[in-house]
């Protein structure tokens, strides 16, 4: 589908600033990956999902971005990156088009038209939270920062289902297959001039990384523990301006692994059709 690819080519731009004037295509002080790959996520899930597009002509589902959900048996609460749900008050003028705008999305004419010709997806208040979307990447000391990944990744889903059952917990995380990295973190001065590279053992670091998201419980059925639909995305990032590619090899999952992107979306779409058929 669309999202893996618009997320690379909008991730090739240098559009975030630090305070030394270093632009940068990924920072980790920015949601910004978080928030393309979130939005990838719900316009392939309104392209493929006929269903949710009659919910949004009907104006019963909407978006929220931001939303806090709060665990009610152990009152844990977290900001989740983007929500489907239905309104609770007043839609804004605020669209998943306009949503591309201020995020600076990268669409092809092809994928512009198709976006035009979706239905409008508005941002309310949240009401009933239908899906949610938790995004994290892994993108140097993979590591390192792996106990933190898990601990966020697996945080997300449990706060979703302790507020609501019913809601579908989506996670999407990417990972860094890039054998040199730009560390915003390590770089303070003028990174062209003198920069300070990340040197990983690659595939190694990635795998490592993709191991450690596997781990994370997923459930099968309403009841379960875990989340309802997980993917994983491999890229190749140097984060130095030059380009970024979408790894389809090894180590990244294979076409009907349960962990491609497309078998997630796949999920989502069907879960989508049979739990939330009767929303009106």
């Amino acid at each position: 589908m669309y999202g893996p690819q618009i997320l690379v080519r909008t991730l090739s731009e240098e559009t975030r600033e630090d305070r030394c004037g270093n632009k940068w295509q990924y920072h980790s002080r920015s949601d910004h990956h978080s928030k393309v790959a979130c939005w990838g996520v719900v316009f392939d899930l309104l392209v493929t999902n006929p269903l949710l597009r009659r919910h949004v002509e009907a104006g019963v589902v909407c978006f929220g971005i931001n939303h806090e959900m709060r665990d009610f048996s152990n009152d844990r609460k977290k900001n989740l990156d983007l929500v489907l749900c239905t309104p609770n008050g007043e839609k804004s003028n605020e669209t998943l088009a306009s949503l591309a705008t201020g995020y600076g999305i990268v669409l092809t004419d092809a994928e512009q038209e198709i976006l035009n010709d979706l239905p409008c997806l508005k941002r309310a208040p949240v009401g009933s939270v239908l899906l949610a979307l938790e995004a994290k990447a892994c993108m140097t000391a993979h590591q390192r920062a792996l106990p933190r990944l898990y601990d966020e990744l697996n945080s997300s889903h449990l706060t979703v289902h302790g507020a609501s059952e019913q809601a579908v917990a989506v996670g999407f995380t990417m990972i860094n297959v890039a054998g040199e990295y730009l560390s915003p973190d390590l770089n303070k001065k003028d990174r062209y001039s003198d920069p300070v590279w990340s040197h990983h053992k690659q595939p190694r670091d990635a795998q490592l990384a993709i191991d450690k998201i596997k781990q994370l419980p997923r459930r099968a059925k309403v009841g379960d523990v875990g989340y309802d639909a997980l993917s994983v995305v491999v890229i190749d990032m140097r984060n130095d301006g030059t380009p970024v590619s979408l790894i389809q090899n090894n180590p990244a999952p294979q076409l009907g692994d349960i962990y491609h992107y497309d078998s997630m979306l796949s999920r989502l779409s069907g879960i989508y059709a049979t739990r939330f058929k009767d929303l009106a």
